[in-house]
């Protein structure tokens, strides 16, 4: 049996692999052409387009597993069934349950190596690839460092040290600069909240330089109005897509020490556990659908029906996202729902095969 699990196993990861890389190479071919609506504005140029693309292919690899792992597997099985190899299995008196089992053992190779890229070299290649792309658009938000988020606005540099959802921020350091490029005023806030027209600093301490010495003063709260908005510190805030598992655990415990709203960080936590489980529930879907299909089905019809329930759940799946933070969803339901769906149909699909 286990020439048989590793005959399986390879032509279903083969084909799934070989599937990933066209879909790869077709979405990221759109993202790059969307790019280009960006280039002229900073430093953007095409050849950072080419540098934003390549960091991004580890993220839209995870994104395109479980759709590349349903057409990889209706080809791969597909590819058996029409040369009489499964026929031939089946009549050697291997059961169903036997062959299921020689697919799970590849679907669960396949969720290694999506668990692999999703928790070791998506995370850091989104950041680098988001990072990249804003500070060549933007010449106002700096860069990130292990001492928070740097931005210049005029003569002054900014230092956050943490962006929490909400318009508000904590930690914040502003240090103004004259003519001469001398140090005038440091000023460093607890926390900051935008209330629509300007920042409103707390719990300050200031100090400012002369000629004539250092004098440092404290207040409870400070009107402060910067070319600085919420809508540039969105380009740099935490996105939990990035984040790794452990990231999102440390960081959704922070925002529960401060009192703030956890879901969207929850839902991508969820999403992140159960996503890469998404791609062993597809290889078990391909297996009803070629037996019920039989050999008459072409390569082309698997190719174009699995592309079709593929790109629905990948869409159901961003949908179901969206619709759990805007309804308040509990999270474990708004990330596993499509996962859970489509094993519902699996499950029925299996039980009426014979």
């Amino acid at each position: 049996m286990k020439i048989l699990d590793r005959y399986i196993g390879w032509t279903i990861i083969s084909a799934t692999l070989t599937v990933l890389a066209v879909l790869v190479a077709i979405f990221s071919f759109f993202q790059f052409i969307e790019q280009l609506e960006d280039v002229g504005r900073g430093t953007y140029s095409v050849l950072k387009v080419v540098v934003f693309v390549l960091s991004s292919l580890p993220g839209l690899t995870y994104e395109l597993f479980p759709m590349a792992s349903l057409i990889g597997a209706l080809i791969g099985f597909g590819t058996l069934m029409r040369n009489g190899e499964l026929t031939v299995i089946r009549v050697a008196g291997v059961p169903k349950a036997r062959l299921l089992l020689s697919v799970v053992k590849a679907g669960s190779a396949l969720l290694a190596l999506a668990v692999l890229l999703g928790e070791l070299v998506a995370p850091p290649a989104e950041r680098f690839a988001r990072d990249f792309r804003n500070m060549a658009i933007s010449d106002r938000v700096a860069f990130r460092s292990d001492h928070g988020f740097w931005s210049r606005d005029g003569e002054s540099f900014i230092n956050i040290r943490e962006i929490l959802p909400g318009n508000q921020v904590r930690g914040l350091y502003i240090y103004e600069f004259d003519d001469l490029n001398r140090l005038r005023t440091s000023t460093y806030a607890e926390s900051a909240r935008y209330d629509g027209q300007q920042w409103v600093l707390k719990d300050i301490a200031q100090t400012e330089l002369d000629d004539e010495g250092i004098r440092e003063r404290h207040l409870p709260e400070a009107a402060w109005d910067s070319m600085l908005k919420p809508d540039l510190l969105s380009m740099i805030t935490i996105d939990p897509e990035s984040l790794g598992i452990l990231s999102l655990v440390r960081y959704i415990s922070f925002l529960n020490r401060n009192s703030q709203d956890t879901q969207r960080y929850e839902h991508a936590l969820w999403t992140k556990l159960t996503y890469p489980l998404a791609s062993v529930v597809m290889v078990i879907l391909a297996v009803p659908m070629v037996l019920r299909g039989g050999r008459s089905v072409t390569i082309g019809q698997r190719v174009l029906v699995g592309a079709l329930v593929g790109l629905g759940f990948h869409l159901l799946n961003q949908a179901a996202g969206h619709l759990g933070v805007v309804y308040e969803m509990h999270p474990i339901l708004s990330a596993a729902g499509p996962a859970l769906l489509m094993s519902v149909v699996a499950a029925i699909l299996l039980s009426k095969t014979p």
